[in-house]
């Protein structure tokens, strides 16, 4: 017996029914605003020492027909390209987030539709329609049980991100209401990822899995590998086993009046977006005191805040990423908050060991998500009270075209001072006329 039968069927007939034309001017270029902002941080990613170990891991296994990777010059199966896609955009905590839900949506969709662009050649359109319904299904998935469901320890980029890159992939094989229902219940059945893992190279296994996972799970309803009628509101379906209540209103509910992709935001920071409004308070007061000594350092944030990010005690740089004493303490030493300032050596700098140990961390639920307060006392006696209400890069204070283009050309940069982004940049705006997106991969590898 269902708990409540026919939600993923209705929630595959609105994604099968979805076409380019149903798409708003405004959300297909938000879209292209995340695949900016995917292409900065996958570049970013890609040569780090937890993607390099699992490209030689995977490469071990590696067979079938080869498809590029973004960034690299080496060639892969599509399944593990999908997981290292993914797993490059995501390691650096730099990827985009749908702020009501926490998700980091466009990773394990946009993974799996280039990875699925070197199998297959796809159009720009339908490249850009897919990875809107990839990220709205999600992000549904996901709103249908927040905050609890991440609150009990989830993962939700990874747990709600199968279901994108399933929703994505299937729509570009364009299979029926029956094969989609398919493909989301083959990618239920994988949703997996441990909060508890954040701050290790481990976050970013779950997330490149729901990549891959999502992928395959597509390429087997499309050869008839079928799956329950009812994997979402089933008795022990999803919902059912993931989190203790669901609204499940939440999952088609004005489908087509609103779009999920225009509540994303894009980090300025390579951190935990919770973090974001407190770099706001300390970066701007730093420029304006780069000489003043800090006594004590209170934040003032919402209680998630507090959950995800107060680590005082920590080794290494991907720990760092989600500490907000480390962010405060290195922001205020260095006046920046860039990739450096979350590296080991960073975490190790004396000076930012020492101002790390001055920070206290005081959950409010009046702040936000995106909001926090600081207060900051210098060693004169003088005190300093600082706001930020929409952290920069938030949907409701967002960063330009011009500042993702800028994201972008940094990031090519970092690992080869002569790739330029320019063509890429150019490629993405213009994607909708493109006949063939695997270019846009390849013009990520500089010459």
């Amino acid at each position: 017996m269902l708990r409540k039968p026919g939600v993923t069927e209705s929630l595959a007939r609105h994604i099968v029914a979805t076409r380019w034309d149903d798409i708003p001017r405004e959300v297909s270029h938000q879209a292209k605003r995340s695949l900016i902002n995917f292409f900065a941080v996958t570049l970013a990613g890609c040569r780090s020492r937890p993607v390099e170990t699992a490209l030689r891991s995977l490469l071990e296994f590696s067979g079938g027909k080869p498809v590029a990777l973004i960034g690299r010059s080496e060639r892969i199966d599509a399944l593990s390209a999908a997981f290292l896609n993914a797993a490059s955009a995501n390691v650096d905590d730099f990827c985009d987030t749908h702020t009501a839900t926490v998700i980091h949506p466009t990773a394990p969709v946009a993974g799996a539709l280039f990875a699925y662009a070197g199998l297959r050649p796809i159009n720009g359109s339908d490249l850009l329609l897919a990875l809107v319904l990839g990220n709205e299904v999600q992000g549904r998935i996901g709103l249908a049980m927040s905050p609890s469901h991440y609150n009990r320890g989830w993962h939700i980029t990874s747990t709600c991100g199968v279901f994108g890159a399933a929703t994505a992939t299937a729509k570009l094989l364009g299979l029926d209401q029956r094969q989609m229902v398919w493909a989301l219940g083959i990618a239920a059945t994988q949703s997996a990822g441990l909060c508890e893992c954040l701050g290790t190279p481990a976050k970013s296994v779950s997330v490149g899995n729901a990549a891959r996972n999502g992928l395959w799970s597509a390429l087997l309803a499309e050869q008839g590998y079928d799956g329950p009628a009812e994997p979402l509101a089933g008795v022990q379906g999803f919902y059912h086993a993931l989190v203790e209540d669901a609204d499940l209103s939440r999952i088609t509910g004005g489908w087509g009046e609103s779009w999920e992709t225009m509540a994303t935001s894009y980090k300025p920071y390579p951190c935990g977006f919770v973090i974001h409004p407190v770099l706001d308070c300390v970066l701007d007061w730093r420029g304006d005191h780069p000489t003043v000594e800090v006594a004590r350092v209170v934040v003032r944030g919402n209680p998630l805040l507090a959950v995800r990010a107060d680590r005082p005690d920590i080794s290494t740089g991907r720990e760092a990423q989600v500490s907000v004493q480390h962010a405060v303490a290195a922001a205020l030493v260095t006046g920046q908050a860039g990739l450096d300032q979350f590296t080991d050596a960073c975490v190790q700098d004396p000076e930012v060991m020492a101002v790390r140990s001055k920070v206290e961390v005081v959950r409010d639920e009046r702040f936000s998500t995106v909001a926090a307060a600081v207060e900051i006392t210098t060693t004169d006696g003088q005190t300093f009270k600082l706001e930020q209400s929409a952290a920069r890069g938030s949907d409701a204070n967002p960063l330009s075209d011009a500042d993702l283009e800028k994201k972008l050309r940094t990031a090519a940069e970092g690992w080869n001072p002569h790739h330029d982004a320019t063509p890429l940049i150019e490629a993405i705006w213009n994607v909708e006329t493109c006949a063939d997106v695997s270019r846009l991969v390849s013009l990520t590898v500089p010459k």
